[in-house]
C-alpha cells in the first residue's frame, strides 16, 4: 500500500492507496515544530483506527510546502513505515511539462494537482485549490502546466480584517441569503463569500480567454464544497485531487 502525504500550511492530509483505490484518509493539524516521532505516532494511531495494518504500507509519497517539516516527514517515513519517501521536487518524474519560468519554484501540491486533474478530467483545465492560499492552475490543451495565480485564502483574509478592526468579530464562513447584509456579521459574510466568488469567477474568465473557453474548472481544498454551489463555472469538486496526483507520481517513479 502507498501512503500519500500532502503537507500543507494548515493541514497535513494523508491518504492510503491499495492499488488505485483510496482506502483511508485523514487530516492532521500542521505544526512546523512537529518531530518525526510525533507525526509517526499520530499517523500510525489514525491508520490503525481505520483498520489499516502498518506493515502493509510499503511506500510513501510526499508533497511538502512546509520546508521546516521536511526532515520530520522523512524520519516518520523511515522509522514508522520502513521506507525512504518519494518527495516531489526537482529530479522526480511527474509526467507534466512545466512552463513556469523556473519549474523548481512550482509547489509540489500544484504539480500533483496538475497531473491528477489532467488524468481524471482531461485538458485544457483550470484547477482551483481552496487552501491556506487559493491557487489557480492552468493546464493547456496539450496537457502542459502553464502557470497560474495565487490569492490569499479567505480564512487568512477574514482573520486579517478581524485583527485590524476592533469592532468586528469573527463570523461563521457561510453564504448569507442576501448579498445586502443587515447586520455587521451578515455584511462580513456577504463581502467575504460573494466577494471571493467574484474573485474566482473573474480569474477563471480571464484564464479561459487565454487557454480556451472549454477549459474545465475543477475544485479541491478544504473550502471547495462551500464555494462550488455558488460558482457555476466549477464542474466538479474532488477533495482527493492532490492525493491522487501523489499516487500517479509514485507510479511514474516506481521503476
Amino acid at each position: 500500500m502507498l501512503l500519500a502525504v500532502d503537507v500543507g500550511n494548515t493541514n497535513v492530509v494523508v491518504g492510503v492507496f491499495d492499488g488505485d483505490r483510496l482506502v483511508a484518509d485523514f487530516r492532521l493539524h500542521t505544526n512546523e515544530r512537529s518531530t518525526g516521532d510525533e507525526l509517526g505516532l499520530d499517523a500510525t494511531d489514525l491508520l490503525r483506527r481505520r483498520g489499516i495494518e502498518i506493515g502493509d504500507i510499503d511506500a510513501v509519497a510526499v508533497a511538502n510546502v512546509v520546508p521546516p517539516l521536511a526532515r520530520s516527514v522523512e524520519e516518520m517515513s523511515r522509522v514508522y513505515f520502513g521506507c525512504t519517501p518519494l518527495v516531489v521536487g526537482p529530479g522526480i518524474r511527474t509526467g507534466v511539462s512545466i512552463k513556469y519560468e523556473d519549474p523548481r519554484l512550482v509547489g509540489a501540491d500544484r504539480i500533483a494537482n496538475a497531473l491528477a486533474g489532467r488524468h481524471l478530467y482531461g485538458a485544457p483545465a483550470i484547477l482551483l485549490d481552496f487552501g491556506t492560499a487559493t491557487t489557480f492552475d492552468a493546464i493547456s490543451a496539450a496537457g502542459d502546466y502553464l502557470g497560474g495565480a495565487m490569492a490569499p485564502g479567505i480564512l487568512i483574509s477574514l482573520e486579517a480584517l478581524v485583527s485590524r478592526a476592533s469592532k468586528l468579530n469573527r463570523v461563521e464562513l457561510a453564504a448569507p441569503t442576501s448579498v445586502i447584509g443587515r447586520s455587521p456579521a451578515a455584511s462580513m459574510q456577504s463581502g467575504f463569500v460573494y466577494g471571493y466568488v467574484g474573485l474566482v469567477q473573474g480569474i477563471v474568465a480571464r484564464m479561459r480567454e487565454e487557454i480556451g473557453a472549454k477549459a474545465r474548472v475543477i475544485a479541491t481544498g478544504g473550502l471547495a464544497e462551500l464555494f462550488a454551489p455558488l460558482i457555476p463555472e466549477i464542474e466538479a469538486v474532488d477533495p482527493h485531487l492532490t492525493l491522487v496526483g501523489l499516487r500517479l507520481i509514485h507510479e511514474l517513479n516506481a521503476d
